[in-house]
């Protein structure tokens, strides 16, 4: 299906008020982004280019930094969900999971969310068999927690023509690659609809630190500014915010401090809800639309 027909044009201000449970104004929800990158493919992103350019088979410099955020990074943003009680989504790749067992244990220890996110950290449009990718890394998740992922975040964001139909086959409830609203809506697949989850790529580090070249204390900066529009626009009706890091990125000395940064300003906030994804779902569904 085309985008338009799997979602028709929707205005914010035209449609009834969603409204959070006890009486808070806004959702926050944080994602967490857990890959592993295989040493023999090229890699999904690189902080060095090679001096002789191509893709370099190893790319060590490379693989090395990504691996620093699971081996470092991670724990130290961990100690800043401890502090401030902070939920949590993990996109974790269905690979990563027998790689980093102990990001697993620290994950299901603090009862986090477990997100589909590919089985490794590549295209979608280039994987060979998209439903067996997809029904792998639920397989590896259930096995790991006792319980199916109700949640998927493409590598990348990336989807092909069929994603959606092929979540809602494999009995996925909602994804986060459509990034066009500030509350959930749904999505028309061939069979019954799937719930899309306000995600983020402006408050997310690939974009503002990889891709825009930002210094690290845009983090916060971004973030709060976000927060603040987001707030005084869910005067009116719910809104979702969406806060998105990766633990080779945020997770550097110099970019952690400015992750705590945005909790000491909103964690206060006794109207904000601090959620997960499939609460975040759980509330739509009993509260939002019925499914078209």
């Amino acid at each position: 299906m085309q985008p338009t027909e799997r979602i028709t044009y929707s205005a914010i201000s035209k449609r009834p008020p969603l409204r959070l449970p006890n009486n808070a104004r806004m959702g926050v929800w944080v994602i967490v982004n857990v890959e592993e990158w295989d040493a023999n493919q090229p890699m999904p992103r690189t902080v060095l280019t090679p001096p002789a350019g191509g893709s370099p088979s190893p790319d060590i410099p490379n693989w090395a930094w990504h691996e620093y955020g699971n081996r470092v990074g991670f724990w130290r943003l961990l100690k800043a969900f401890d502090e401030f009680n902070l939920p949590a989504a993990l996109a974790i790749n269905g690979s990563a999971i027998p790689a980093y067992p102990a990001i697993v244990e620290a994950a299901l220890e603090r009862k986090w969310e477990f997100m589909g996110h590919g089985f490794t950290q590549r295209n979608m449009q280039k994987v060979e068999n998209e439903r067996e990718d997809i029904r792998k890394t639920t397989d590896v998740i259930l096995k790991a927690t006792g319980k199916r992922p109700r949640g998927w975040l493409g590598p990348g964001l990336t989807e092909t023509w069929e994603t959606p139909d092929i979540l809602v086959e494999e009995g996925y409830e909602y994804v986060c690659d459509w990034v066009l609203d500030d509350q959930p809506v749904w999505l028309k697949t061939r069979t019954r609809p799937i719930v899309n989850v306000p995600y983020t790529q402006e408050c997310n580090d690939v974009a503002m630190m990889l891709i825009q070249h930002h210094k690290a204390s845009e983090y916060a900066d971004r973030a709060l500014d976000q927060f603040e529009q987001l707030y005084a626009d869910a005067a009116d009706a719910a809104r979702i915010m969406a806060i998105v890091i990766h633990p080779y990125i945020m997770g550097a000395p110099h970019r952690t401090k400015y992750f705590r940064r945005i909790f000491e300003v909103i964690r206060g906030r006794s109207d904000v809800a601090f959620m997960t994804g499939e609460q975040i779902l759980d509330w739509y569904l009993a509260t939002g639309p019925k499914a078209p």
